[in-house]
């Protein structure tokens, strides 16, 4: 039989799962104890390509260093350099470029460690894998698997491609960080239904999966692009980095200010050639407006901000892997979570132990044995409850996963539910060392649904655990205290109950029996696994994190919404969210969700839902509806399954200590102590980040529309250039650079996590920040070109120099003046603390420092035409620069004072 061609191949591999072990076989012409012959594996590897992930879409570094240089201000100061250069103004054009390569420098930096997702898959392959070729074991490059060979796994092996199961003998795998499901899956080779969803194909092993338990020997189906996990390779690295909202706003921005730099430059040169001015003043005037107008230091201050807010977050406990990330973070409206590492911790614990007659509950969590029992709230000495050591101690020699201290810590192995029980005996003080080694082992697998060992003595013991439905059908008694009673109609029913129970809050729940063997009794499964003495039932739950509760109301109160979206099952993820204060009257099941039209997804998400058993797709599609409504959406992660999804987030939050190198790869921001709390941290400095972009935005932009109504007005009444070009720059860059650094560092201001998130649609300059824009301009403009005006005298070229001189140190000084008014958009200065922020006032101070070496230093005056000033002249600057700020702090402390005493009226 012919292997089928590529397509009928792929076409056929969507149903694998479904067909017989001998039929999958036979279709792909291979052998179940032969495997592949060598040449056969040969041709093979040269039709479907090697095992391995190949990069979709893959950027190299030189396009990732071209975008640094796309963004509209970038190309209008390049613009601008160029004609400087034209104009013989070297100087102009040599510090404009330098500002566009630092920029550029930075933002390729912080981009080139963007998502390498391909790569983090391939390193989470095992490279080496065991398979069965022509008759012999053999062991050789995972890379060189081919559809038909034969694998083999055991115990700690990861999966090397998908394969369809053949054999297995008691066999679990941790399939978490593909699917979201929290404990490790019970796999066997029967057939499932077609329909199955991915979670449930309990007849594959899926590539990059890690085998738990047990031993299998499996067929290969699917090689590299084509596997599962190559699938979500594709789909995560074809995906488009969605463009965030403060680059939108500022591209925008850029926008408007390039048409209103040409509009007006050309207009005022024209004016100034028609009224019969010299063409080349003229176009010297154009220029210089056009300097003026575009804030050169614009794109550095905001690259130079979100950098030190890359610093900033590093304390909260989150790496940003794009600048861009917290303040993206800050307007975030809607946080997708998932649940598995995200909200709990990953780590299988026994919480609760149901005895004939009593519920013992377990302190602690995770894999560290340390915890206490208590009972109705009330501590007890396990050392005399006899009843509770007995089924620990069966629990942990009938048991594979092991617990070992080294040194200060501890290291474990195994499957996490069996571990969960070896930790609470562990924390009862009943250890591995004290109990003998087991003589006979009947292994656990999906149809048996339990396990069995003996332990030798002079009466032998079996000890079972198990599904509690299969071990109280084979109990014929139970203990009770010290005494074996039957186990009659009532004790079933308590049973069941306390099953019914612990299952409706979300816990797994295992039985443990056991059976005193006498010693002619024949030792076979069928025989040993009956009349059995039921012990009790053990509660295993992956805890949540004990700080997720208070940091989802925080988000709350913050106006932002949390979703639950896990591939986990349904009843887990409600009782979960029940647990941690999550609203979700209802949950939707991936195969419900891909029945449901786009109208009926957006219905459910106007509920409080969350999601279980999602795909990848599934929760793209959760992402892209919830943009398409308006919100910023952050998704958190740790599986490869979760990649594409944080991908196309608006912020994609990736687990550092739990997650996969694929979803750190795919995101925005990586949290370095898998806790949801540090989200609500970040989230705060994201707002913080943004309110101070929008500070030394604005104030930026009414420095420079005072230098713009000062050059215009001074050109309509035929006057001199008031402002040479190389002095404009010199304050954009130099002078107000500074103080614009310095505000993007200002501390958060009070009730900043009581706002709801600003609206995605919101303008970066609304109307009150235009009006105050145009305000303070206004005046700076004028106050400039009266100084200028003051001292003018044109047929003298010394007092002209003085004038211009005069004019560039009053806008500097009101500029100076200026930044005050923008350390709060609202509140007045004392309010804030006048040294709140040390950096303004060093920034400050520097920039004067600066202007007066600029005035007085021999070297500068050549460089920027300027002339030594008199006491008479720096008094009279200082006259025109003092009311920028007293003006606009007396009208904030009556507005202040105002809201306050409506607060007060309020309660």
């Amino acid at each position: 039989m012919q292997l089928p061609d590529q397509q009928g191949y792929n076409d056929m591999q969507a149903s694998w799962h479904a067909a017989t072990a001998s039929h999958v076989v036979q279709k792909l012409t291979s052998s179940r104890t032969a495997g592949l012959e060598g040449p056969e594996a040969a041709a093979r590897l040269a039709t479907h390509g090697r095992n391995a992930l190949r990069a979709v879409n893959r950027v190299g570094w030189p396009t990732v260093l071209a975008r640094q240089f796309t963004d509209v201000l970038i190309l209008i100061l390049l613009v601008a350099a160029a004609i400087s250069a034209a104009i013989g103004e070297e100087a102009d054009a040599i510090t404009i470029m330098a500002i566009v390569i630092l920029n550029g420098i930075v933002g390729f930096i912080q981009e080139w460690k963007a998502e390498r997702a391909i790569e983090a898959l391939r390193q989470m392959l095992q490279p080496v894998c065991r398979v069965v070729r022509s008759g012999v074991e053999q062991d050789i490059n995972a890379e060189e698997l081919v559809p038909g060979d034969i694998v083999l796994l055991d115990v700690g092996d990861h999966v090397p491609a998908d394969l369809r199961l053949l054999d297995t003998v008691s066999l679990k795998i941790d399939e978490s960080a593909l699917t979201g499901e929290s404990a490790p899956v019970e796999k066997h080779s029967a057939p499932v239904a077609e329909a199955a969803p991915l979670a449930e194909r309990s007849s594959i092993a899926w590539m990059g999966t890690a085998i738990t338990n047990g031993r299998a020997r499996g067929i290969v189906i699917a090689t590299g692009m084509t596997t599962e996990f190559g699938r979500i390779a594709a789909l995560t690295s074809s995906l488009e980095r969605e463009r965030t909202p403060l680059q939108q706003k500022l591209g925008v921005l850029g926008r408007q200010i390039g048409l209103a730099a040409i509009a007006i430059s050309i207009l005022t040169a024209l004016a100034g050639w028609i009224a019969g001015r010299p063409a080349f003043d003229m176009f010297m005037v154009g220029v210089s407006l056009a300097v003026a107008i575009v804030p050169e230091g614009l794109p550095v201050v905001v690259t130079l901000t979100l950098a030190f807010g890359v610093r900033a977050m590093v304390r909260h406990r989150a790496l940003l892997r794009r600048l861009q990330a917290a303040e993206t973070l800050g307007a975030a409206t809607v946080i997708c979570t998932d649940k598995t590492g995200t909200l709990t911790r990953n780590e299988m614990t026994a919480q609760v132990i149901w005895l004939p007659g009593e519920t013992v509950t377990i302190s602690g969590a995770g894999y560290q044995p340390d915890g206490t029992f208590s009972v109705d709230g009330r501590p007890i000495d396990v050392a005399e409850h006899s009843g509770l050591l007995r089924l620990l101690r069966g629990a942990l020699l009938c048991n594979n996963a092991a617990l070992q201290q080294k040194a200060d810590a501890w290291a474990w192995s195994g499957d996490p539910t069996e571990l969960a029980l070896v930790v609470a005996a562990a924390k009862a003080g009943v250890l591995r060392a004290d109990v003998p080694a087991t003589t006979v082992e009947f292994s656990f697998n999906a149809n048996r649904k339990r396990m069995t060992v003996i332990e030798p003595g002079n009466t032998a013991t079996a000890h079972v655990k198990g599904a509690p439905e299969v071990l109280l059908e084979r109990s014929t008694a139970i203990l009770v205290d010290e005494a074996e009673l039957a186990l009659d109609d009532r004790w079933r029913q308590s049973i069941l109950d306390a099953h019914h129970e612990l299952a409706s809050r979300g816990l797994r729940v295992l039985a443990v029996a056991r059976r005193q063997l006498d010693a002619a009794l024949k030792i076979d499964a069928d025989t040993v696994e009956q009349q059995l003495t039921f012990l009790g039932l053990v509660g295993i739950v992956d805890p949540p994190r004990s700080e997720v509760p208070s940091a989802i109301q925080m988000a709350r109160r913050a106006g932002i919404r949390s979703i639950m979206v896990t591939g986990d099952a349904p009843a887990t993820a409600i009782a979960v969210a029940r647990e941690i204060g999550l609203p979700a009257s209802r949950a939707v099941q991936g195969v419900e969700l891909q029945s449901m039209t786009d109208a009926e997804l957006v219905a459910a998400l106007e509920e409080d839902v969350l999601f279980a058993r999602t795909t990848p797709e599934d929760k793209l599609r959760i992402v892209a509806a919830l943009q398409e409504l308006g919100n910023v959406v952050g998704m958190t992660g740790d599986g490869v399954n979760d990649a594409p999804a944080l991908k196309r987030a608006d912020i994609g939050i990736a687990m550092g200590i739990h997650g996969t190198d694929v979803a750190r790869a795919a995101s925005d921001m990586v949290l370095t102590d898998d806790n949801f709390a540090s989200i609500v941290s970040a989230v705060r400095e994201g707002r913080r980040q943004y309110d101070n972009i929008q500070k030394f935005v604005q104030y930026l932009l009414s420095s420079n529309s005072g230098e713009v109504i000062a050059i215009f007005v001074n050109v309509l009444v035929g006057g001199p250039l008031i402002l040479l070009p190389v002095q404009i720059l010199w304050i954009n860059l130099v002078t107000d650079g500074m103080t614009a650094i310095a505000l993007g560092v200002e501390p958060a201001e009070k009730k900043l996590m009581e706002r709801p998130p600003r609206s995605p649609a919101a303008r970066l300059l609304d109307r009150s920040a235009a009006w105050r824009i145009l305000s303070l301009g206004t005046y700076i403009g004028l106050a400039t070109l009266f100084a200028f005006n003051h001292l003018l005298d044109q047929s003298d070229p010394a007092a002209v120099l003085r004038a211009q001189t005069v004019a560039f140190t009053t806008i500097i000084l009101c500029e100076k003046m200026n930044v005050f008014n923008f350390r709060s958009l609202h509140s007045p200065l004392r309010a804030l603390g006048y040294f709140s922020n040390p950096w303004v006032l060093l920034a400050w101070a520097g920039t004067m420092a600066l202007q007066v070496a600029a005035i007085y230093t021999p070297v500068l005056q050549g460089v920027l035409h300027t002339t030594a000033l008199t006491p008479g002249d720096w008094l009279l600057i200082a006259c025109l620069a003092l009311p920028v700020f007293l003006v606009n702090e007396a009208i904030k402390r009556h507005r202040y004072r105002g809201n306050m005493d409506a607060g007060e009226a309020a309660c």
